[in-house]
């Protein structure tokens, strides 16, 4: 066993809830006495806070980041990110078609929680490192490292693994909501496979980057405006729907 993840897993919800809830209003009512936003800046606030709470096991993280692929392939990861990249694209679509029918819904696009990031506040650059690089470590942290770790001390761990997930999908917006559920769901598994913070990490961080790649390339924006691009993504989606729920359902069923 590793004595980084065994520090990680012995950080309390209790812990770890109090500060958020406390940093994050201590922020917010910096921005609003001062007019600066400064709530951005929680996800960095949270990474110093792992930082200090597993001071002391620079070893140990050493061997842990150097173990990556002990067990699972560099292919397996990259299958999984891109399985999840081709469903989000497919619930964008269907999330459009839904506010197209229903107009009445469209208070749901700008409805989301506070961001808690600094993806919206920053300049083309900095966004894309908060996206690609700070969201996925301190992401991957909170939610599979603590929130998982220690619901599975009072729950099965597939109920764990789910209540970390709809808690993980409840921080995006309308069209992102499920495929961001889904993708916990599978980087849960990674962690739970490995024992290995870091592998659903790098799984996260692949498709943060990958998808941002895709964003910026996008320039015509043909994802979502020509129609034979959206029916091969659609059907992409469909296909990688199927993999992924048939591929979930057998390795949940593997976890005691």
């Amino acid at each position: 066993m590793s004595l980084f993840n065994d520090s990680l897993k012995n950080i309390t919800l209790k812990h770890l809830a109090v500060f958020i809830v406390v940093t994050y209003v201590v922020l917010y009512l910096l921005s609003s006495f001062t007019g600066i936003i400064v709530t951005n800046w929680f996800y960095v606030i949270v990474i110093a806070y792992f930082i200090f709470v597993l001071r002391g096991n620079f070893q140990s993280f050493k061997i842990e980041v150097g173990n990556v692929f002990s067990r699972i392939g560099m292919k397996y990861i990259l299958l999984v990110v891109f399985l999840n990249i081709f469903f989000s694209y497919g619930m964008l679509y269907l999330a459009g078609a839904i506010i197209d029918y229903f107009p009445f819904l469209e208070f749901l696009v700008a409805f989301s929680l506070p961001s808690m990031s600094l993806v919206n506040y920053l300049p083309a650059l900095g966004g894309f490192i908060a996206t690609v690089v700070i969201s996925p470590i301190s992401e991957e942290l909170i939610f599979r490292g603590v929130f998982l770790n220690r619901l599975r001390l009072y729950v099965p761990t597939v109920f764990a693994v789910f209540i970390s997930s709809l808690l993980f999908g409840a921080l995006h917006g309308f069209g992102s909501m499920i495929s961001a559920v889904v993708f916990a769901v599978c980087m849960a598994i990674l962690y739970i496979k490995t024992e290995n913070i870091f592998v659903p990490m790098l799984a996260h961080f692949l498709n943060n980057f990958f998808a941002e790649i895709i964003k910026l390339a996008d320039v015509n924006n043909l994802l979502f405006s020509n129609n034979l691009v959206i029916g091969i993504v659609s059907i992409l989606a469909v296909i990688s729907a199927i993999i992924l729920f048939i591929s979930i359902v057998k390795e949940l069923n593997k976890i005691k």
